[in-house]
């Protein structure tokens, strides 16, 4: 007799959620099975690699200089992040606001953000600067600058969550629940964010990661917890797609950052550093991320072809 495997798909399911506008849209979500056990259910939604865009120049990180050669403006390193790498979407970040460093001003921001949107045709999700107040400026004005384009923001925090979830609602984006590592404070803000009038189509979460190596054990066992809440305990308030922004955990690393002359056995740093950021997208994909977002175009293109070739081909 033929072998006829049967799926085991769970009784909850994982909410999707879209951001983009048009034809290039992006929807996250929508599986009723653990983390790409496509033999359990199909995922409609494959995971998703984006890659990270800052609004200064990359000059601690060697391997990306040379990457964004002749690259003056923000707009322009996001043309040459989406056609180099053909990552699903670009995250711009803006480092340079924040007040402990460069400083710059919330207007010169939103400026760079409106040029980069104007250059691209990808969805596109912003993070700040991680000062509370300066991000609070700055992700109302890019939001309100960029109405329409459904942007994803980054972050919505416990102390934060009513400004940024007004951004939701007034200019029609979606926001990003950032909680660390902890299950019952994701679901707590989660919550709250439904309290201030924020619909769960809207809410993608960011429990948390680290570069593999890193106490990931944790990362891992709090993603597992998070899913099997949502999918086999039907619990509605995790049942949100997740998003990870690994690059700021992986090229902070030993791993990823020693100069060769100091560490001649561990071989090429460039080298390294694509290989933390694709093993650790690889983790966080495998534990239940939906988009993973790197900052090296080879990495991203790594990342692709792995879920491509999980999916069977459903990431293009």
């Amino acid at each position: 007799m033929a072998y006829i495997p049967e799926g085991a798909p769970c009784a909850g399911r994982i909410r999707t959620v879209t951001f983009g506008t048009g034809e290039g849209a992006i929807t996250l979500g929508g599986q009723n099975a653990m983390p790409l056990y496509g033999f359990d259910a199909s995922f409609a939604n494959p995971p998703r690699a984006g890659i990270a865009v800052t609004d200064l120049p990359p000059e601690n990180l060697p391997e990306l200089t040379r990457f964004y050669e002749g690259c003056e403006t923000m707009a322009q390193r996001a043309v040459r992040a989406r056609e180099r790498s053909g990552a699903d979407f670009l995250c711009l970040c803006f480092p340079g606001a924040d007040p402990g460093g460069a400083n710059r001003s919330v207007e010169a921001c939103t400026a760079d953000a409106v040029a980069a949107a104007a250059a691209v045709d990808v969805p596109l999700a912003v993070v700040g600067c991680g000062n509370l107040q300066k991000d609070e400026l700055l992700l109302t004005a890019i939001a309100e600058a960029l109405k329409g384009r459904n942007l994803l923001l980054f972050a919505a925090r416990s102390e934060n969550y009513q400004r940024i979830a007004a951004l939701a609602r007034d200019f029609g984006h979606k926001i990003v629940a950032q909680t660390a590592d902890d299950v019952n404070l994701a679901k707590q803000l989660n919550i709250m964010l439904k309290g201030v009038g924020v619909s769960y189509d809207s809410i993608v979460m960011n429990v948390g990661t680290a570069a593999v190596g890193y106490g990931y054990d944790y990362v891992a066992s709090t993603y597992d917890r998070i899913r099997l809440a949502a999918l086999e305990q039907s619990d509605e308030d995790l049942q949100m797609p997740i998003a990870a922004p690994i690059y700021a955990d992986v090229w902070s690393v030993k791993e990823a950052v020693a100069e060769e002359a100091d560490e001649p056995q561990w071989g090429s740093r460039e080298e390294r550093g694509i290989c933390m950021e694709a093993a650790t997208a690889a983790a966080d994909l495998t534990a239940g991320a939906d988009a993973v977002i790197l900052s090296h175009p080879a990495s991203v293109q790594t990342v692709r072809r792995f879920i491509r070739e999980l999916m069977e081909g459903g990431a293009d």
